[in-house]
């Protein structure tokens, strides 16, 4: 992404604009929380989902901690590529759901975490890592359109749904103990998915932003900017944030990073219910690519799956 110097000023005037007549009603927030999610959004996002584990993945099989390609899907979902990373035999195992970033080519897929589930699987962890659609090359600048974003948006929690099917029959895989991990794109995804979805009941949430389309504003322009924000804010991570139900949070956040500011992972982290909630800022930036952050996130998810 570029900068986001450039925008700020136009974004202040969307997001002080009037909504338009058919966008979703703003729901009132709760004394000293944030604004609820709003409940046609939750609706389309349970309504439209039955779960499916028989049928919800394609040639699974373990091949060690080395990986194996699958794929995952439902009526609903487009097939989605994805790798499955185990032990040899798994017994009542963990599982851990990973979902990558939109950054630097090389790890805009499955193998931003690859690394990490490779190390966890070592202490019996099964892990299934995606490949999103902004895995594919251009796909901010050229794939998605303002005109698809909201719908997209809902595809691809679905999707996430879909995933949590596969990795839950994966053999041997112990479902009350689910974590998720997002980065960036896959932080916000993870929030709405919480909102709607108990399976999970851990999860890493890094450097996400406060709503979608802030970044989006930041590639093609929609017809009419101000009623694109009132539709779009009713993904605004807050809301869906205080409706999460899993157990135990970590929020990693980058005190340099260049689109998601320190007052905005704050204002994240208040609006995660403070069950066993932890919050870590690193002086990097939005990569959150050190050595210290990925040991942080495997000593969490290890203490949290008890493994």
């Amino acid at each position: 992404m570029r900068s986001l110097a450039a925008p700020l000023a136009a974004l202040i005037l969307v997001a002080a604009a009037p909504a338009s007549p058919g966008a979703p009603a703003a729901t009132s927030a709760p004394a000293g929380g944030s604004p609820a999610a709003p409940a046609s959004v939750q609706a389309v996002l349970t309504s439209g989902y039955k779960p499916a584990p028989a049928q919800a993945c394609y040639r699974p099989k373990y091949d060690g901690t080395a990986g194996v390609t699958l794929l995952f899907g439902g009526a609903e979902t487009r097939p989605t590529n994805s790798v499955l990373v185990a032990p040899a035999n798994p017994k009542s195992a963990p599982g851990v759901l990973w979902v990558h970033w939109l950054g630097e080519p090389a790890t805009t897929n499955h193998t931003e975490f690859m690394s990490d589930a490779q190390e966890l699987a070592k202490h019996g962890v099964v892990s299934l890592l995606v490949d999103m659609p902004w895995s594919q090359k251009e796909w901010f600048t050229s794939l998605r359109t303002p005109e698809t974003d909201y719908a997209d948006t809902i595809a691809q929690v679905m999707t996430l749904r879909r995933a949590l099917d596969c990795l839950t029959a994966v053999a041997g895989v112990d479902s009350t103990r689910i974590a998720y991990v997002g980065h960036d794109f896959g932080a916000m995804d993870g929030a709405l998915l919480l909102g709607i979805d108990a399976r999970p009941q851990y999860a890493v949430l890094m450097a996400p932003t406060l709503s979608y389309w802030e970044w989006y504003l930041l590639g093609k322009q929609p017809a009419d900017p101000a009623a694109y924000v009132a539709r779009m804010s009713a993904f605004d991570l807050p809301g869906w944030l205080a409706q999460g139900k899993q157990k135990a949070t970590l929020l990693q956040f980058g005190q340099n990073d260049e689109y998601v500011s320190q007052a905005t992972g704050i204002a994240l982290r208040n609006a995660v219910p403070n069950r066993d909630r932890t919050f870590k800022a690193y002086k990097l930036d939005h990569a959150l690519d050190d050595v210290t952050v990925h040991d942080d996130r495997r000593a969490w998810l290890i203490a949290h799956l008890g493994i």
